[in-house]
């Protein structure tokens, strides 16, 4: 019932008139977000490798690695199709870590590895490698995720920003308050995310770099992570190897994953 209510509110949403938000966000705010999506992630399916490195306070070099190879189902309910938001998350380093994989369905978490008989639920919020959590290195998709406000404009590095105010729209987003800018004279590119708690206490900060042609656009194929609770150490994700692939659905299930399948 969940999934079939948040299908039809995205339906709602995106065959709203023009100029009017059907989640309540103002139409330059949804708009600016929706471009800022657009860039962060192309709206078909596709796979990319993630590399994530902790940095501890004061070190040059990365304390930990680990890397992942990701397939990305989105689908936009659009021309007759539902709308569909799944990955499937393959570990690949350290060898230690090969054979477990996580597969997320919305906003549903699970874990596997041969130890296991069969997959396990899990949070989104657990704590990956360093300051990286499950859910970082599945791409969020702010529009559907979260209402929109823009709260003015700010000098970033030599740019200004847009700066939106962004509010869950449901418990199941992880994280309830968002401040993010998003450069003003470019196409719409993340700059900055300020994560919250839903009492305003400031819990992370990620920042886009190091933006590359990749699949048609200049993407972010770097993520730096700052976690209030780990003082001056960070965590970096560097993406590379993206390209566009559209798994069959069967991929993204609990009984393709328990198969030894991914």
């Amino acid at each position: 019932m969940r999934r079939h209510n948040l299908r039809l509110a995205l339906a709602l949403l995106l065959f709203a008139p023009a100029g009017w938000a059907a989640d309540g966000s103002s139409p330059q705010a949804l708009e600016i977000i929706r471009r800022a999506d657009e860039v962060r992630s192309p709206n078909r399916p596709f796979r990319y490798t993630v590399t994530v490195l902790e940095y501890r306070s004061g070190a040059g070099q990365p304390a930990a690695k680990q890397v992942l190879d990701i397939s990305m189902r989105f689908i936009k309910p659009e021309k007759g199709r539902e709308a569909d938001a799944r990955s499937l998350v393959r570990f690949i380093y350290p060898p230690g870590d090969r054979g477990k994989i996580m597969l997320s369905d919305w906003y549903a978490l699970w874990f596997y590895t041969p130890q296991l008989r069969r997959p396990v639920p899990i949070s989104r919020q657990q704590r990956l490698l360093g300051q990286i959590s499950n859910g970082d290195v599945i791409v969020t998709n702010f529009e559907y995720a979260y209402h929109a406000e823009l709260a003015g404009e700010e000098p970033c590095g030599e740019k200004r920003c847009y700066k939106l105010q962004l509010e869950r729209k449901t418990a199941d987003v992880i994280w309830p308050k968002i401040t993010y800018y998003v450069e003003k004279d470019s196409d719409y590119r993340p700059y900055k995310a300020s994560y919250y708690s839903q009492d305003n206490k400031l819990l992370k900060e990620v920042r886009y770099q190091n933006y590359q042609p990749v699949l048609g656009k200049y993407r972010p194929t770097r993520i730096v992570v700052q976690d209030v609770r780990y003082n001056k150490g960070y965590s970096v994700m560097e993406y590379s190897d993206v390209r566009f692939e559209s798994l069959p659905v069967s991929h993204f299930t609990k009984e393709y994953i328990q198969r030894g399948k991914g």
